[in-house]
Order: C-alpha cells, then sequence, then structure tokens
C-alpha cells in the first residue's frame, strides 16, 4: 500500500496552491531545493507526475488535481481527529458554538439559558463565521455544533436536527416598484440586480460581492442589490427597506449541526438543551431542496 505522510502532503498541497516552488518554500520555512526533491520523492513513490514544470510556469497534472482535493480533505481528516483526541481527554475543555453574525433566529440566549443548567455544562466559546464555511469548522475539528442555515449551508457529513423553520423575505428599498406588494413570487425579480456571496460557489448573482447580512442591507438601503433572507435575519427591519413575502420560496429551517461522527457527551448535552427550546411550525411553503439550494438567501 503506497503512503504519504501528513507532512508530504503539506509540502504537495503548498506548491499545488501555489503553483510555484519559490512562494511555496517561503511559505512552508524551507529551502527550494529541499521542496523540489521532496516533491520529485512523491512523485516517484506514486509513479505519476503530479506537476508540469518550465521556466515560466508550474501546472497541475490530472494526477496532481486529483491529489490536491482528495489529499486536503485527507489532512483535514487528520487535523480534526489530532485536535478531537486531545479534546475528548480534556475534562475542562470548552465547548465551540460557530454561528453567522445575527443567525441565530433569537434562539441563542434560550439555548445557553437551557444548557447552563446540565449538571456537566462547559464555558460555550462563541465563533463567527463567514457567509459558508460554518460546515468546514465542524467538519475539521474548529467547532464543536454550529447554527446553520438549510438549504443554504452544506450538511453533508454532519448531523442535525431543526430548531426553527421560517419563510424568506424579499428586502427592497422603501421606494422599489415591489415594495408596495402583498407578497412576490421568484419570478418577479427577473432582472432585477441580486448579490454575490462572498465565498459562495454557484450562486448567479450579478451585483456586487456581500461578506454578510449587514453589507448586504447597506447595499439595498442604496439601491445598490436587492435581497432575498430568512425574516429572522432582517427583524428588526431597518428603516428605509421594506420586506416582502415570497409565496414560492422554500421555508428556510435553523438548524443545529455537528460532526456526523462527533458522539462525545459535551455535544449530546448541548443537543438535548437544543432541543428543549426549539420553535418549528409548520411551513406554509414547499419543502425545502436540500440538492439544489436556492442561492439568492442564506
Amino acid at each position: 500500500m503506497i503512503e504519504l505522510e501528513t507532512r508530504e502532503l503539506e509540502y504537495f498541497l503548498a506548491v499545488a496552491d501555489e503553483l510555484h516552488f519559490g512562494r511555496a518554500a517561503v511559505r512552508l520555512s524551507i529551502a527550494q531545493p529541499a521542496l523540489s526533491k521532496a516533491i520529485r520523492r512523491i512523485e516517484t513513490r506514486l509513479g505519476v507526475p503530479l506537476f508540469v514544470r518550465s521556466s515560466r510556469h508550474v501546472e497541475l497534472t490530472a494526477a496532481g488535481e486529483a491529489l490536491q482535493e482528495h489529499g486536503r480533505h485527507a489532512l483535514n481528516a487528520v487535523g480534526a481527529a489530532v485536535r478531537n483526541a486531545r479534546r475528548a481527554g480534556d475534562t475542562q475543555a470548552h465547548l465551540r458554538l460557530v454561528l453567522k453574525p445575527g443567525g441565530d433566529a433569537g434562539l441563542l440566549s434560550p439555548i445557553l439559558a437551557e444548557y447552563a443548567h446540565q449538571p456537566d455544562a462547559r464555558r460555550v466559546d462563541i465563533m463567527f463565521s463567514g457567509p459558508a464555511d460554518r460546515t468546514d469548522f465542524l467538519l475539521t475539528g474548529r467547532a464543536d455544533v454550529g447554527l446553520l442555515y438549510a438549504p443554504f449551508d452544506d450538511l453533508h457529513g454532519l448531523a442535525h436536527e431543526t430548531l426553527y423553520i421560517e419563510d424568506r423575505v424579499l428586502i427592497v428599498p422603501s421606494g422599489h416598484r415591489l415594495a408596495g406588494r402583498a407578497a412576490v413570487r421568484m419570478s418577479d425579480l427577473a432582472g432585477e440586480t441580486l448579490p454575490r456571496w462572498k465565498g459562495v460557489p454557484g450562486g448567479d448573482g450579478t451585483g456586487p460581492e456581500v461578506v454578510d447580512v449587514v453589507q448586504l442591507l447597506h447595499m439595498i438601503a442604496v439601491s445598490r442589490v436587492i435581497g432575498v433572507l430568512p425574516r429572522s435575519l432582517v427583524e428588526p427591519v431597518p428603516a428605509g427597506l421594506v420586506c416582502v413575502a415570497v409565496a414560492d420560496a422554500p421555508p428556510s429551517r435553523l438548524v443545529l449541526a455537528w460532526n456526523a461522527q462527533d458522539h462525545r457527551p459535551l455535544v449530546a448535552a448541548f443537543v438535548a438543551a437544543a432541543l428543549e427550546t426549539r420553535r418549528v411550525p409548520t411551513p406554509t411553503g414547499p419543502r425545502p431542496n436540500h440538492h439544489h439550494p436556492d442561492p439568492h438567501a442564506p
């Protein structure tokens, strides 16, 4: 069986990311000749070239692209295993909760209060993420539990429980052509400018890039874009903006998620506390499509 050391994977991934041996060597704090030798050793062991090298540029071969994808997952898994092993033996470890700023639908305080009543409750460290990296926080062990939005966030590899279901609304300036409507349909948004969420692949927005809801609301206020969001993310509605129900948008689910391989009592106790506070009303629209998330709304 062919095996690579984690250090060798780190060397390879640095070169694959930089596509430049000199920059990769600086990033790794090693000499460039030593890095070049290590990459040649990996290629010899695998029996395939990983890079096409010339005097002017470096590019990945098909084999290199495959190793880049799977090697990164493998390295993340090793890192997560080490972190989880250390935390499993640490009886004083804090519990780390990741969420997006404002992305708790008003449930965070009740959850923390309920969890505090657990006999083995730990201190909870709150971590704030970017638009779409909460799943990565959980899969790599940087966080223990997270509040995610489905179908916007990727739940693959995660165990999860739904805490809250809500409708989604269109947010527009008060003078917008749709502001006076009681409700709209997604087809009514044709021709409008929607944002591009930073770090979210596959979105079809054509407007400026935004990193969070606060930035989005500012862009809407100056008529650069319109937005579609879970209702709780825009309550209370800022002055000058209007929310309009989107009749055919699948409902948004706020879920508590954790790594499906994490069976620690630390996590189970927090999940149990969260379930005591959940509010799951009957959705008024079609059920969420988990395979084709709406790119307009987190």
